[in-house]
């Protein structure tokens, strides 16, 4: 993580640290400033000469950030933890050492920096429409896997002594870093709160990514800075006097616009800068609400006030819990001028937010024997302050109370990209939520680097990786609750959708060979399927075949379908001139039973059409084998009266019907055709 440059100036000079903690003094007592400075000369003996990818040394990051979280007004151990955060850069961090040092508080407030520059130096962000959307998981992320809030704050701090060095280093590097702080960190110091982090960022973000535009405003309020120096002097006399008539104990000063606030206005409002209102602006403090209501009338019956530029943040606060008052007017010389009214409570949290509004409320108790404790509860009180007074706000604040404290964790994939998780899922929940293909063939998983069980129950900030075979699906077993193999509600629908997917193909395949065996029972084998599922009333092939198979329509109704469409388009039959069946009762396949035949061939004459029950009588003839003919069949006669005058009639080729059967089959019967039925009529 680190380069170490021996030739490079030893960083944070011993004249320059005592000079900070001097700066310390009104805020930090002695004996705590005596900490700060343990901790640095620990800090120099181990991380040295040390420098960090950006360049900058690892000491200097340290100081800086230090500086910053010494401006924010949080505990010792917050300022003591910043100037020990570059000790993991270098592989010089001893958690237990740490502790017996500086205490536990300490330790896990730098181990918890260490793990989120981890988090933020593998992490993806994701391009085009998924951008955003990593960005959100990404910020949550930073928050869920942290058990104490100071730890964001203190990388919070991190990154804006990061971008304020960066500002003189390589282009790419700037824009690369510039654009990690305004998608992920200034957002993040926004919801937290802190506005005094969130508006450096922003404006040092700005600068990086559009130069341009930040050059251009930059230049016009450097411009007009005397005119507006005095143009605000002038306001602020004429406030001053007015409000002390009225009896109002009020301080106002001019206030400065920050440029992404103005450059983002300027987006947003047609007519350019000169349609802000606000780059002439003044604030207003006073003690109570009350006397801001009054101020607010002294300043309307000064000036004119402009329509739809006033905002009453006291009577419905923002979803961040900011109160003031706002309006805009035509001040003197006919310029528009923005006033902000709001008590001195209000301003600190608008200044510093939850950052500090703990060392207000327990002003004095620094440097006390009890520091840590009172410190601890303190803020703890803090934060469960804050999350009351806004989590009903806004919906992103309720799904960050329950993504930060109870429902959620998050992930990292190999390529870094974040996922969102409930809480108790497993790498079995992880493999579905990338994708289902995957969640399928998951047969093994590895944390970290480290292979562990599908039932391991994951935690944040962890990186995952999927072993997958090329084919296959899930096994039962993951659904089983008791083995602990599925947590999230989408990978157990997964699991359940696959194997009814896979019951449903083989309910269709079964459907499907019992709709033929009815076709070809009907000798209807030539229709289509699709047909006779549409008459039955199935517009898609395969609902028709799986309702058979489930039983859902019976074997009357395939039936019914297969005649009615049969009736429609019957088939065509022509009869033959002679119909010659082989006799089943020598095995010959026919469709017709002569009993007292045996492996002969049997066909019914065209002559007589003989048809049960009528009496029947045999002729045999050559090639043909018995020809059936009705007793009553007049070329019978003619044929035995022509034989019996030759003397060719010999009983071996005549069978009376006496020696005949007159039974005939179904089979028999369902072979004649109508045609020769109606012909027999």
């Amino acid at each position: 993580m680190v380069a170490v440059l021996h030739a490079a100036p030893r960083a944070a000079a011993p004249q320059t640290v005592a000079a900070w903690l001097e700066s310390l003094a009104p805020t930090y007592l002695p004996p705590v400033r005596e900490t700060f400075a343990r901790a640095l000369e620990l800090a120099r003996d181990r991380c040295a000469d040390a420098r960090l990818p950006d360049g900058e040394g690892v000491l200097d990051r340290a100081v800086g950030t230090a500086t910053i979280i010494a401006s924010l007004h949080l505990d010792p151990d917050s300022i003591v933890a910043a100037l020990l955060s570059g000790l993991p850069a270098v592989n010089a961090f001893d958690a237990d050492d740490i502790r017996a040092r500086f205490g536990a508080d300490v330790a896990t407030l730098v181990g918890g920096v260490a793990r989120m520059e981890s988090i933020r130096a593998h992490a993806n962000t994701g391009r085009g429409h998924d951008a955003a959307l990593q960005a959100e998981n990404l910020r949550k992320m930073l928050l869920a896997m942290v058990d104490d809030i100071r730890v964001v704050l203190i990388k919070l701090a991190e990154r804006t002594q990061a971008l304020r060095y960066l500002m003189n280093a390589d282009e790419t590097l700037r824009r690369q870093s510039a654009k990690e702080v305004f998608d992920i960190f200034a957002p993040l110091a926004n919801r937290l709160g802190v506005w005094q982090l969130k508006w450096e960022l922003e404006d040092l973000s700005l600068r990086a990514l559009e130069p341009n535009e930040y050059k251009k405003i930059a230049k016009y309020l450097d411009e007009r800075r005397l005119d507006r120096q005095r143009f605000i002097d002038n306001v602020v006399a004429v406030l001053r006097q007015e409000l002390a008539d009225a009896g109002v104990k009020a301080d106002v000063t001019g206030r400065p616009k920050h440029i992404y606030s103005i450059w983002n206005k300027m987006r947003r409002k047609p007519g350019g800068i000169d349609a802000i209102y606000d780059i002439r602006a003044v604030r207003i403090l006073v003690d109570s609400i009350k006397d801001c209501y009054t101020a607010l009338g002294i300043v309307h019956q000064l000036w004119m006030p402009l329509p739809n530029e006033f905002d009453d943040y006291i009577a419905k606060p923002k979803a961040n819990n900011y109160r003031s008052l706002h309006t805009a007017v035509i001040g003197p010389e006919g310029k528009p001028l923005e006033v902000q009214i709001r008590t001195w409570d209000m301003h600190r949290h608008s200044e510093y937010g939850v950052a500090a509004h703990w060392h207000y409320k327990e002003a004095g108790t620094l440097g006390r024997s009890d520091t840590g404790f009172n410190e601890k509860i303190g803020w703890l009180r803090q934060i469960l302050e804050w999350k009351d007074a806004v989590a009903d706000s806004s919906e992103w604040l309720t799904a960050f109370k329950s993504s930060l404290f109870v429902d959620s964790i998050y992930v990292l994939t190999p390529q870094g990209k974040v996922i969102d998780l409930p809480r108790g899922s497993t790498p079995i929940d992880f493999a579905y939520a990338v994708h289902t293909g995957l969640g399928h063939r998951c047969r093994g998983a590895r944390v970290d680097g480290h292979m562990v069980p599908l039932n391991h129950v994951l935690k944040n900030g962890q990186r995952i990786e999927i072993i997958a075979a090329k084919q296959g699906g899930p096994s039962r077993d993951w659904l089983n609750p008791d083995l602990g193999y599925v947590h999230s509600h989408r990978a157990r629908t997964k699991v359940r959708q696959w194997f009814k997917a896979q019951q449903l193909e083989e309910t269709i395949a079964q459907g499907r060979a019992m709709v033929e065996r009815e076709l070809a029972r009907h000798g209807r084998s030539a229709l289509k399927l699709e047909a006779v599922a549409a008459r039955a009333g199935f517009p898609k092939l395969e609902e028709f075949f799986a309702a058979f198979a489930r039983d859902d329509i019976n074997s009357k109704q395939v039936q019914g379908a297969i005649q009615s469409l049969a009736h429609v388009q019957p088939a065509p039959v022509e009869a033959p001139e002679v119909v010659t069946k082989k006799s089943r009762a020598g095995g010959s396949g026919s469709g017709i039973l002569v009993v007292g035949v045996d492996r002969l061939m049997t066909g019914l004459a065209r002559c007589c059409k003989p048809a049960p029950p009528d009496p029947i009588v045999g002729f045999v003839t050559r090639g043909k084998g018995v020809t059936i003919h009705r007793a009553s069949c007049a070329n019978v006669a003619r044929i035995r009266a022509r034989a019996m005058q030759t003397g060719a009639l010999r009983a071996k080729k005549y069978f009376p019907s006496t020696s005949l059967s007159r039974r005939w089959t179904v089979r028999a019967c369902c072979a004649m055709s109508r045609r020769s039925f109606r012909a027999r009529r």
